[in-house]
């Protein structure tokens, strides 16, 4: 074993402890958000035992991971529902902090980065907007970011942004068009919560609870922002927006299946333990079919993902492909898996006795999140076809220069 594959496992299994000795016991119940005094506490304790912010650089406070091993420290980490936010690799923040990690300037990572990567703030990304906004299509963008003199003006409307009432910045995805040496296209800009021309609106009540300050439209009024706050180039938003989103849905993925792990575990240690018609449940075939099923789940989840970090590490353009496959893969196999353990568990489990209907909420948006399932069929049907017809070309183009029948 390589030195890099011994330290990321020597994490993993601290990381695997941390979870269980001092996360779960802390767990608030069912379907209570983690306070944010306990949550202090708890990083503070995950910074001492030296599993912080694994993805984030050394530099920054992090354990320095590189992506295509997050995935099993990701894993440990959710397998408490609070623990992604606990060592700070929780969404939002995980995928601002990686897209600034790559795009920022050092000013920029210093005011923004640092403070987020320690914990000190948080922060959201504002692309998605009411209909017909963008949503899962965001050439439908519709905010306005308009260049003035010292800076830009941006005026909009977002919606399900999620974790705004506790940002303390926001990542936001404006239209701009052509001017100043500026190509039309998308601009990210970097807007402090506190700047008078943005502001949290009403709050959207979904089923999820693990994000801190939900998912609440924000609008922004004349809201003015200095030149420095542009992140990346201007006009270049749609292309950076791919740094952030391919390993963003990878992420969800990680967390979502150490989640899934736990269900499976519950639902193990239950069949052993409880007994029906004078046999143990473990010994059912019935039970046994769903409980192979969800290792099945399990087991291919991790392979794609796995495949999907190596890639974005070595080529981002494909692994961002990738991750629409692993996205919708993941998102409906772990919701089987502990849908699953929900069936198994009976009356148990769709009531809070159990964490599992909690579980149960919080993984079925993953299917909408990060654009949906439908959305990512749609590209990867798309994407197939396109490599097919090349590839026939490139077929017919052979048999141009061949003599004879080459079919």
């Amino acid at each position: 074993m390589s030195a890099p594959a011994q330290d990321v496992e020597a994490l993993r299994l601290r990381t695997r402890d941390f979870i269980r000795d001092v996360v779960i016991p802390a767990e608030p119940g069912p379907d209570v958000r983690l306070s944010e005094e306990l949550r202090d506490a708890l990083m503070a304790a995950a910074k001492d035992a030296g599993v912080f912010a694994p993805h984030v650089a050394r530099e920054y406070g992090g354990q320095g991971v590189p992506i295509e091993h997050w995935s099993p420290i990701f894993q440990e980490a959710g397998y408490s529902p609070i623990g992604p936010s606990v060592l700070n690799c929780m969404a939002p923040d995980e995928g601002n902090m990686h897209m600034l990690g790559i795009i920022a300037t050092e000013a920029q990572k210093q005011r923004y980065l640092a403070p987020l990567a320690s914990g000190e703030v948080r922060s959201c990304f504002a692309m998605t907007e009411p209909h017909p906004g963008a949503g899962s299509d965001p050439d439908a963008l519709r905010t306005e970011a308009v260049k003035v003199a010292g800076g830009w003006l941006i005026n909009g409307h977002k919606r399900f942004i999620s974790g705004a009432e506790v940002a303390g910045f926001s990542i936001v995805m404006a239209r701009n068009d052509a001017g100043d040496g500026v190509p039309a296209g998308a601009t990210m800009l970097l807007v402090d919560m506190d700047n008078p021309g943005i502001r949290v609106g009403q709050q959207i009540h979904a089923i999820d609870r693990a994000i801190a300050g939900g998912h609440p439209h924000v609008h922004l009024e004349d809201c003015f922002v200095a030149d420095d706050a542009v992140l990346g180039a201007p006009g270049e938003g749609f292309r950076y927006a791919q740094v952030r989103l391919g390993p963003a849905r990878l992420t969800h993925c990680m967390r979502w299946l150490g989640l899934a792990r736990r269900s499976l575990d519950i639902v193990l240690d239950r069949a052993e333990a409880r007994e029906i018609f004078g046999h143990r449940i473990a010994d059912l075939g019935i039970a046994q079919d769903m409980i192979a099923q969800s290792v099945i789940d399990i087991e291919t989840s991790d392979a794609i993902i796995t495949k999907t970090a190596a890639l974005l590490e070595r080529d981002p353009k494909a692994g961002s492909a990738l991750s629409s496959i692993a996205k919708v893969h993941c998102s409906e196999a772990v919701f089987r898996v502990i849908d699953r353990a929900i069936q198994l568990c009976g009356g148990d489990g769709v009531t809070d006795r159990l964490p599992l209907a909690s579980y149960m909420n919080e993984v079925r948006p993953f299917r909408i999140y990060d654009g949906s399932n439908e959305t990512h069929k749609w590209a990867i049907s798309r994407r197939a076809s396109s490599r097919r017809r090349k590839e026939v070309a490139a077929g017919a183009a052979r048999m141009d220069v061949v003599d004879g029948d080459v079919w």
